[in-house]
């Protein structure tokens, strides 16, 4: 901030709307940066200036120049001037907006980013391109991203789902020591009898038995076409965090117009991120096919799609095989993404005839996902957002 603007209000707030608008000559705000403030519109017009209206002085003028260099001090200055929320939001935009995707191929580069979701999603996408040289540095990139989000999600996942199927394995003809007398009692507060002063319980409650066996089972079944690669990313963090969980066995498999199981590689997410391939078709009914001749178990299974549900295969195909999985006894769940920038482009036709079989689809933030997955666990109705 600039000095004697924190005392002055309107000249604060003359200097944000310049700092906004960029500096035309319609502005109508008669602040002229200096010292930082000009550093950082000079940062802002690298990005979002006008490259066909000349402009004067320190005002705006687009580019960032295809140099590996100038993109490299660009970066550092953002780093300078704004807070990490904003510097992600301006790398991204300058990968969208200025083409700078491949200048992400050079090692220099990967270490000068503030490494965020979409960033992994970018180096995914340009996995297949990348050389030798930069690899190690953008798993590097990948892995500071997992670390961090499964610090982020690891702990809260694990409670909520271990306690979802502690509920689930609870027995109704519990034996006398075993009986969980407080929701027992809770249960048949309708049956107290007022003379005897006494509730006569009709139905008795049991604690889940301990078991270090395996009670229910987890298929997560992603769409890796180039809209989902936050999705993605997330997915496997979450498949590695539930595949460390030993009463759930968890498959993890991702899929375009051909389908892979990386259900071998969950003990690292950073492995399965690099073995997807973004990008490609889509053909959720090959996947679906894939992970329904995988259970064994239906009334113990968990299905969970994340897709936008546009579809390259065959849809009836797709809808029949959802149907089947619900009548057997499978939990069916259908996330359009999984990530904090809520629900993309989607087929809604696709969307509604799920929906008309018991499996609305709706997009699902990373930190909803383990009460989306404690319900499906239990069986309950699942928390979708209001709107939806």
């Amino acid at each position: 901030m600039e000095a004697g603007t924190a005392a002055d209000p309107a000249r604060e707030r003359l200097r944000r709307w310049r700092l906004v608008l960029g500096g035309d000559a319609a502005d109508g705000t008669g602040y002229a940066p200096s010292g930082r403030d000009a550093a950082m519109d000079g940062a802002l017009g690298a990005l979002y200036g006008k490259e066909d209206k000349p402009q004067a002085g320190r005002d705006r003028s687009a580019g960032l120049g295809a140099s590996a260099p100038s993109v490299a001090r660009w970066l550092g200055d953002i780093r300078t001037y704004f807070p990490s929320s904003v510097v992600q939001v301006m790398q991204r935009d300058a990968i969208d907006r200025l083409g700078l995707a491949t200048l992400l191929l050079e090692p220099e580069m990967l270490e000068a980013v503030e490494a965020d979701v979409h960033l992994v999603g970018t180096l995914l996408s340009l996995n297949k391109a990348m050389p030798e040289t930069t690899k190690e540095t953008a798993r590097a990139v990948v892995r500071k991203v997992v670390e961090d989000l499964e610090r982020r999600l690891a702990t809260r996942t694990r409670a909520t789902l271990t306690g979802a199927l502690d509920r689930s394995a609870r027995v109704s003809r519990p034996r006398h020591h075993d009986i969980d007398w407080n929701r027992t009692i809770a249960a048949n507060l309708k049956h107290y009898l007022p003379e005897h002063r006494t509730v006569v319980p009709e139905r008795l409650i049991g604690y889940g038995r301990a078991s270090r066996s395996v009670r229910k089972e987890v298929v997560l079944c992603v769409d890796q076409s180039g809209s989902m690669a936050a999705s993605v990313v997330y997915a496997s963090v979450f498949g590695a965090v539930l595949a460390s969980m030993r009463t759930v066995s968890t498959r993890l498999v991702v899929f375009d117009t051909a389908v892979a199981d990386l259900t071998d590689q969950l003990d690292d997410p950073v492995d399965v991120l690099f073995g997807t391939r973004l990008g490609g078709g889509t053909d959720i009914n090959r996947a679906l096919a894939y992970c329904q001749s995988r259970i064994t178990r239906p009334a113990d299974t968990v299905v969970v799609l994340i897709s936008d549900l546009y579809e390259g295969g065959i849809r009836d195909e797709m809808l029949k095989r959802v149907a089947a999985m619900k009548a057997s006894g499978v939990q069916f769940v259908t996330l359009l993404a999984l990530s904090d920038e809520g629900a993309p482009a989607y087929d809604r036709e696709h969307a509604a005839a799920l929906a008309a079989l018991g499996a609305p689809a709706f997009a699902c933030t990373p930190d909803l996902f383990p009460e989306v997955m404690a319900a499906a666990i239990e069986k309950r109705p699942l928390p979708i957002p209001e709107g939806v």
